[in-house]
């Protein structure tokens, strides 16, 4: 298998880290405190007792200083992986210590390997529930000590945290958000065009018929995320329609599986959704395709031609900013999102998602670097970090969410703010589907989607495939 690996240190984000951390003030990590030593001795007298203080500053010892700790997890670009780098860097330096991140596309693959092999890093920066729960089930996660299980549960929302607790133990931190249920769009190319957002589904169907009749291209699309990865976007459309098309009561049947009182891929709600989709982007001229083929476009390589016209909407989470040009314009004048619309106005659900580090090793200075990422001065640095790779400006968009509820808010954009918005307030809100899956359905999910999307397999084989990877 072609690895595709980047490893991140400070490189391009030396002066980041710099402007960073002049910019922090108090949320910068705080070095090892002084220790301020007070001594009392007392002289007798003929006539009295004398007392005298001394006092003694001593800087206390740093017990994480010369330490190195490895931080392995899924995201590789420049903007993403650089960004986290170099808020780990900032606690790095704050505590005399190495912290060095290796982002990888097909991350999900290696560290499977990696775990089997005996070879972890020390920590994962794992985005699927389901992979967490089966390490931690395994027993090669270390729990989070009890102040930082303290902290994780009462800074993030409990459908987030609950997702890395396993068996009433708290093994992941919720460290970044992803509202995935938005299509991207140029909304002045739509004034001009005469095209209006739309409001449900048949009106999307509708949307899309119409912009292909006129010449246009409606959808960008591109499934590919490198090695066993590729496929995944497909699954997030699967799992917005099958909340769209059937509410969060049968999404929780069919996340919970055919084996444990749920339902399974081959049930014809499922296969429904499958379809729907392939008839969706099989339209003639329905689909652009930057990398030749859905199946060979990187998801990320859609953003391009989004922005100037080849296409004219995009099915991708908030973190799809990261991949616009630094100089992109977002708002009406610019890049901007809508609702991916329900299917009746009675049911308007949200998908998300979102990563989990967790530790693998029991080693003071990894769970010292867990504590970090569990607290509000991780994510306003990370934050800042990703904006300033993607720009700097004050109305860049980052493509970082924090769930973490004390973050500067402020440090994010009206339109960023938006996304927060929804993700707190959504009613039916569910975490990806697949990710919560057992590890084996979503590895064959995102391989029967891919051969379902090439059209070498139809959806009752693709869903049939999967249904037998149930535990």
């Amino acid at each position: 298998m072609l690895m595709r690996r980047k490893v991140f240190s400070y490189g391009a984000f030396l002066l980041a880290f710099a402007m960073i951390a002049a910019a922090c003030g108090d949320s910068e990590p705080a070095a090892p405190p002084e220790t301020v030593v007070v001594t009392e001795t007392s002289i007798v007298t003929e006539t009295s007792v004398v007392t005298s203080i001394v006092t003694e500053t001593v800087v206390a010892e740093n017990p994480l200083a010369g330490t190195t700790v490895t931080v392995f997890g899924p995201e590789s670009s420049d903007t993403e992986a650089g960004a986290f780098q170099a808020a780990l860097d900032l606690f790095a330096a704050a505590n005399d210590m190495t912290i060095s991140y290796t982002g990888a596309r097909d991350f999900s693959d290696q560290i499977n390997v990696q775990v089997a092999g005996g070879n972890p890093p020390d920590i994962g920066i794992l985005p699927q529930p389901g992979k967490l729960a089966d390490f931690a089930r395994s027993g090669d996660l270390v729990a989070l000590p009890d102040a930082v299980t303290d902290l994780v549960q009462s800074t993030t929302p409990e459908g987030l945290w609950s997702l890395g607790n396993v068996d009433g133990v708290q093994y992941g931190i919720p460290t970044k958000a992803d509202l995935k249920s938005l299509v991207w769009y140029r909304p002045a190319l739509f004034t001009e065009k005469g095209y209006a957002v739309p409001t449900s589904w048949d009106e999307l169907n509708t949307l899309t018929d119409t912009m292909i009749a006129n010449g246009d291209t409606p959808w960008c699309v591109g499934i590919d995320s490198g090695g066993g990865a590729t496929g995944w976007p497909f699954t997030d459309w699967t799992e917005d329609l099958m909340l769209r098309f059937h509410g969060g009561d049968v999404y929780d049947q069919w996340v919970m599986g055919p084996n444990n009182g749920g339902i399974g891929f081959a049930d014809d709600r499922v296969v429904q959704v499958f379809d729907a989709i392939r008839n969706l982007w099989d339209k003639p001229s329905g689909t652009y395709a930057a990398g030749g083929t859905i199946a060979t476009t990187l998801f990320g390589d859609n953003a391009p031609p989004l922005e100037d016209g080849t296409c004219l909407m995009h099915r991708q989470a908030n973190f799809f900013a990261s991949f616009f040009p630094a100089e992109t314009v977002y708002g009406p004048e610019g890049v901007d999102v809508f609702y991916f619309p329900p299917v009746t106005a009675d049911i308007q659900p949200v998908l998300g998602g979102g990563v989990f580090p967790v530790a693998f090793q029991d080693r003071p200075e990894v769970l010292a670097v867990m504590e970090y990422m569990a607290t509000s001065d991780y994510a306003n640095a990370r934050q800042r970090l990703q904006k300033l790779a993607n720009g700097g400006a004050a109305d860049t968009v980052s493509g970082f969410l924090s769930p973490h509820l004390e973050a500067d808010k402020s440090l994010w954009t009206p339109l960023e703010q938006s996304f927060l918005d929804i993700l707190a307030k959504a009613e039916l809100f569910r975490f990806d589907g697949s990710d919560n899956m057992p590890t084996p359905v979503n590895a064959e999910f995102w391989r029967s989607a891919t051969a379902f999307v090439n059209g070498d397999i139809d959806a009752a084989t693709a869903t049939a495939n999967i249904d037998a990877n149930w535990p």
